[in-house]
């Protein structure tokens, strides 16, 4: 067997590895650098730890969220591995500790948050460490936080080319989930990546099911989706630090536990809700984007977004939060026209510079072609980031196709009101005089006498909102952030008013099919009382150590020990996730609870 498989099964407790880890580890083990992209739940973590078991050295680790570094490194002392890290949440003497500890070679891995690059006293310390005992590799961790054009982009992150210049001799791995072309390009040149070697994985996630709906009566929306989820722990974004708050309020109000989150809170609140929605069994984080990027929580049962993120990179990154076990899970996103209005208003007012606008409004649009495709969700996603794959059969374009109708006629209608009007009004204004109300502001500015007042009442309120929300998605219709998204035509609405050109627009629902409300079918052994009675004991003893109760067993651990029922020390090893140290540590407590559940 060789060593990295010995590794493997005796330390982490796995079989086998997952589609690209083995040729990264030994790509690395050679001392080449590599950009690695893998969805979350993939395994990117083992791509670096292995390495850095096996490499001679300490092995640093770059990550930029604290909570990040605090699970990994408690899941690693739970394997028996000698881990730290440095980062604000330490004060002055626990971080010299941590250096002192590297220093003496009583480290394999030491994960630091990114702005420690930047002072001379850490690379004065990596250069001891590289001079005592040498340096195993670096692993540069959401390596797409480097991109200035990014959804996530952190500027201490354009110091880690230094890594390259001080210590060219030491491998180095830049990891990310997320990263379209032009961002990967990004990565290799600025950290200057020795080979242009780049490990793409599938970024397919076969276990999410993904739906999105108009957003009509939002909270009711929510709450009929939330009907096959009531004991599970899930995300919900919103777009305003207000929204959140309200929503958070109004969920514990129906019966649900959840908590806020968002940067307007402090920092002491932020950190305790994060840490309880980390440990708990059946909690709802109410957030903002604040909230997310490395939470490692492995049973995140479902993400919606009450509000369109700002890309489909974001979309992605932010719906991959959701089952990182690999079982089932649920993302829905609700669209509605003012969403395509702000997003739109939010670019153009922006102080960025045109060549950055641009690429920002060619995100969004991609993202909105996503929402109103009529194509399966998951080729449309996949196809994104350069990956093609048949219909999933899962998602609500799959479940239920949308019909398709003749919108020729109606954009017409409407593009023409909007010029009529003088291009000066928002879509509610636009929508009353198609269908004919004589509103306070209809009548303020005599648009009843307008030759397009009423000639839209074939179309209730709704379905105006649908064309007008389709014309601004499919470029036809601008929004003018100088005038509160105000409407405007486009040059490529002309040929649509000349009749030169037809529009096929998609019906939207506002409700998925009822298969996207249906709880998935029960896991094998998950509800057992087995199962239930190994759910506590970790609990209690995740609860004793201060620790994520995952880092201790994951629920497929779980599930598989109430399933197979070993009776001795040894059949323990063959359980997923339970390597030679878990086994000694918990083995004995672990099948005294089988015998105790199984003896009646």
């Amino acid at each position: 067997m060789s060593d990295i498989l010995h590794t493997l099964r005796s330390v982490f407790g796995y079989a086998s590895f997952r589609g690209q880890q083995e040729a990264v580890i030994r790509h690395t083990l050679a001392g080449g650098d590599a950009l690695v992209l893998m969805p979350t739940g993939a395994g990117k973590s083992l791509c670096f730890q292995i390495p850095a078991l096996l490499r001679p050295g300490l092995a640093v680790v770059i990550s930029p969220l604290i909570a990040l570094m605090q699970d990994q490194v408690d899941a690693l002392l739970q394997l028996g591995i000698n881990a730290a890290y440095l980062n604000s949440s330490l004060d002055w003497q626990e971080a010299s500790s941590v250096e002192r500890r590297a220093l003496a070679g009583d480290l394999k891995l030491l994960y630091v948050a990114p702005e420690r690059l930047g002072t001379a006293r850490f690379m004065d310390l990596l250069q001891q460490i590289d001079a005592v005992q040498g340096l195993a590799l670096f692993a540069i961790d959401e390596a797409h936080c480097l991109s200035q054009w990014g959804h996530d982009f952190r500027p201490e992150y354009l110091q880690l080319a230094r890594l390259h210049e001080q210590f060219a001799h030491i491998p180095r791995l830049a990891l990310t989930a997320t990263a379209d072309l032009p961002t990967r390009d990004e990565i290799i040149r600025h950290l200057k990546l020795s080979t242009d070697q780049v490990f793409i994985a599938s970024f397919d996630r076969p276990n999410l099911q993904y739906s999105v709906l108009e957003k009509t009566q939002p909270r009711a929306q929510l709450k009929e989706f939330l009907r096959a989820h009531r004991h599970e722990s899930g995300i919900v974004y919103c777009q305003s630090r207000k929204k959140v708050d309200e929503l958070a309020a109004w969920l514990n109000d129906e019966g649900y536990e959840a908590l806020p989150y968002h940067a307007g809170m402090s920092t002491q609140d932020r950190t305790r809700h994060q840490r309880q929605f980390i440990s708990a069994d059946s909690l709802i984080m109410v957030a903002t984007i604040a909230f997310g990027m490395g939470i490692d929580k492995p049973d995140v049962r479902f993400v919606v977004h009450m509000d369109i993120p700002k890309s489909l990179e974001a979309y992605y990154q932010e719906t991959g939060r959701a089952g990182r076990d690999g079982d089932p899970a649920d993302v829905c996103m609700l669209y509605g026209l003012q969403d395509v209005v702000m997003q739109r208003q939010r670019i153009d007012a922006s102080t960025a510079d045109l060549t950055q606008k641009l690429l920002e409004k060619r995100k969004l649009d991609a993202l909105l072609a996503f929402c109103e495709s009529a194509e399966c969700r998951r080729v449309q996603l996949l196809r994104y980031f350069g990956e093609s794959i048949g219909p999933c059969g899962r998602c609500d374009i799959c479940l239920n196709p949308p019909l398709r109708w003749d919108g020729t006629t109606a954009a017409q209608k409407a593009l023409s009101c909007i010029y009529r009007s003088g291009q000066r009004f928002g879509s509610g204004h636009v929508i009353d005089i198609l269908r004919g109300q004589r509103t306070a502001n209809v009548l303020k500015y005599e648009h009843h006498i307008l030759t397009t007042f009423g000639i839209g009442q074939d179309l209730d309120e709704q379905a105006w909102r649908a064309v007008i929300r389709q014309l601004l998605a499919l470029g036809y219709l601008a929004a003018q952030a100088e005038r509160h998204g105000a409407l405007m035509l486009t040059e490529a609405a002309r040929p649509v008013l000349r009749g030169e050109q037809s529009l096929l627009f998609r019906r939207h629902r506002v409700t998925p099919s009822r298969a996207l409300y249906e709880s998935p079918a029960p896991v094998k052994g998950l509800h057992s009382e087995l199962a239930q009675a190994l759910r506590q004991w970790r609990k209690q003893q995740a609860e004793h150590l201060n620790v994520p109760p995952y880092t201790l067993l994951h629920d497929r651990t779980l599930r598989e020990l109430a399933t197979q029922r070993p009776h001795r020390p040894e059949e323990l090893l063959r359980i997923h996730g339970i390597g030679q140290r878990k086994a000694e540590r918990y083995g004995q407590q672990i099948l005294e609870i089988i015998a105790t559940c199984t003896s009646g």
